[in-house]
Formats: C-alpha cells, sequence, structure tokens
C-alpha cells in the first residue's frame, strides 16, 4: 500500500510503499491482549509476601492437652486463628513472567502495526533527524502535526538532539526500533515510523 511521506515539518515529500503483511492484517484483539498480557506480567516485582508457619517466631510447643480443657485442639500458637499467627496459602515472592510463543509475539507486532494504519493513526517520516537539541523546537514541529501522544520510532540508532529534545516532552516517547513493542504502541495516540524504521520492521517481521 502507498502511503505520504512527510517531513518534520509537515510537508509532503513523497510517498511510500508500505508491506501488506506487516501494515496490512486484521485487528486481532484476542493477539494483542495476549502480547500486551505477557509484556506486563514481565514488570511485575512480585515482591509481595506474607507470614507463612515457618515464618513466624515463637514456641512449637503445644499450647493446651488435646482433651479435656473444654476448648478446640489446637497444635501450635502459630496457627492462623491466633493473634500474630501465620497467613495460610498467601502471596510469596515470586516472578509473574510467563512464556509467550515466538510467532504470537511476532503477530501482535505486526497487528498493532496495522492497526494504527488502519485508524489513519499512522505518519511515516522520511527521517527524525533534529539539527537542534532544544524541547521547544521539537515542541514547535510537534504543535504544527497537532500531536497529542506520540510513539516516534526511529532506526537502529535514534537521533541524539531527538533525545534530548524529547526527554522533557510529555506524551512524547522515542524508541529505535528494536525497541518497538505492541504495549508501547497501544498506548499512544499517534505512531510515527521513520522511513529507516519501516523498512528494519518490514525486514525483521516479513
Amino acid at each position: 500500500m502507498k502511503v505520504q511521506l512527510y517531513s518534520l515539518d509537515n510537508q509532503s515529500v513523497g510517498n511510500i510503499d508500505l508491506a501488506d503483511d506487516v501494515f496490512g492484517l486484521p485487528n486481532r484483539k484476542d493477539i494483542l491482549a495476549r502480547a500486551v498480557n505477557w509484556q506486563l506480567a514481565k514488570r511485575r516485582a512480585g515482591t509481595h509476601k506474607t507470614k507463612e508457619i515457618g515464618d513466624i517466631s515463637g514456641t512449637t510447643k503445644k499450647p493446651w492437652a488435646q482433651k479435656g480443657t473444654g476448648q478446640a485442639r489446637q497444635g501450635s500458637l502459630r496457627s492462623p486463628q491466633f493473634r500474630k499467627g501465620a497467613v495460610i496459602f498467601g502471596p510469596v515472592v515470586r516472578s509473574h513472567e510467563h512464556q509467550l510463543n515466538k510467532k504470537v509475539r511476532k503477530l501482535a507486532l505486526k497487528t498493532a502495526l496495522s492497526v494504527k494504519q488502519a485508524e489513519g493513526k499512522l505518519l511515516i517520516l522520511d527521517n527524525a533527524d533534529l539539527v537542534s537539541s532544544k524541547t521547544k523546537d521539537l515542541a514547535a514541529k510537534v504543535e504544527k502535526f497537532g500531536w497529542k501522544s506520540v510513539l516516534l520510532i526511529d532506526g537502529n540508532q535514534v537521533n541524539e538532539n531527538l533525545a534530548r529534545a524529547s526527554s522533557s516532552l510529555v506524551h512524547f516517547d522515542v524508541l529505535p526500533q528494536q525497541g518497538a513493542n505492541v504495549y508501547d504502541i497501544l498506548r499512544h495516540d499517534t505512531l510515527v515510523l521513520t522511513q529507516s524504521a519501516v523498512r528494519s520492521l518490514e525486514e525483521r517481521l516479513s
């Protein structure tokens, strides 16, 4: 498919062909959901912890005789029914990470790119090279496009001035093409790719 190519000054500078097998896939919400859940699960710290009976300090003596006291039988004061006792089946420190098939991850990324293209929220730049590293200069260019929440994906190396200028801009994130991921693409309203990013992604995902 052919789409327009723009400069950072919001000027049309020609057309570019996008591969249909990367940017023309149907919306698969199930695949996108699996990829997002997989990404977010890896981010979870998993540091929640309650004390099990082995973690409670205290006596191991049986508190009273098994029979004849009129009270319910007990084996330990560290049991969960007593104050300061253990928590049974409580959370423990663990990793929430799980496996996701490589083919599913690849399909999810292609689907995310295709969704942005279908919604008209994908913009292709000839390049993202900035002469100045000042935030106000980049902010002026962003205002020309009317972007509110944008993810810009560059080639293998992000322009140094662009990285510096964008660091103080709210809702403006920059990634190299290797860092392209489903979660960041979907959580931003607009996706901006450079020509080099398009070629790298097509080569990687085709």
